[in-house]
């Protein structure tokens, strides 16, 4: 049993059923990219810690590389309109390229960060993400072709997630309690 933070309310996966639910979809992934020239490419800085397990459960050869991206809100919610922080280091042309994030919320900086690398004439380009959150009454501007599983509307912490760079290290993921970020 893990030790709950003092901040958080609530744990919604623990670390067994996070490494659980990595290695279903790395074995998802191995079977789908077999024959294929992979590159995994995480989202800094959230899908760090997602990318580090998700690689390790996916028994094909791989590479990997790193973007940032800073998109322009009001602080809780994204705006779409996207700026690149770091770019890949790596010629995506020709290979299967699977975008890992963390959380899929909008999909809003997803979708501008897919069409500025389908520009860059990939054989594929998918997403896997962690977490996709479930908001009633609203549609995600993508769908991802992994997913480890859907998670509540509430704002959520660990296992990379973050409030004001906290937090990242938590082995399980929880809800924030509303008066740490109020």
């Amino acid at each position: 049993m893990e030790t709950q933070h003092p901040d958080v309310e609530k744990i919604l996966f623990s670390e067994t059923e996070i490494q659980s639910m990595v290695k279903r979809i790395g074995k998802q992934i191995s079977e789908d990219y077999a024959d294929k020239d992979l590159v995994l490419i995480a989202v800094l800085r959230g899908a760090v810690v997602f990318m580090g397990d998700l690689m390790r459960s996916i028994e094909c050869p791989l590479a990997i590389d790193f973007m940032a991206v800073s998109s322009y809100g009001d602080g809780t919610k994204s705006s779409g309109v996207v700026r690149i922080v770091k770019d890949l280091d790596m010629d995506i042309k020709d290979r299967d390229v699977l975008i890992v994030e963390d959380i899929l919320d909008t999909g809003l900086t997803l979708k501008y960060l897919m069409k500025n690398l389908l520009h860059r004439h990939p054989a594929s380009l998918e997403v896997a993400t962690f977490l996709w959150k479930d908001v009633e009454g609203r549609e995600t501007a993508i769908e991802p072709k992994y997913v480890c599983t859907h998670c509540p509307d509430e704002f959520v912490i660990g296992y990379g997630l973050d409030y004001a760079e906290r937090y990242r290290n938590l082995p399980y993921v929880g809800i924030l309690k509303p008066e740490v970020y109020s």
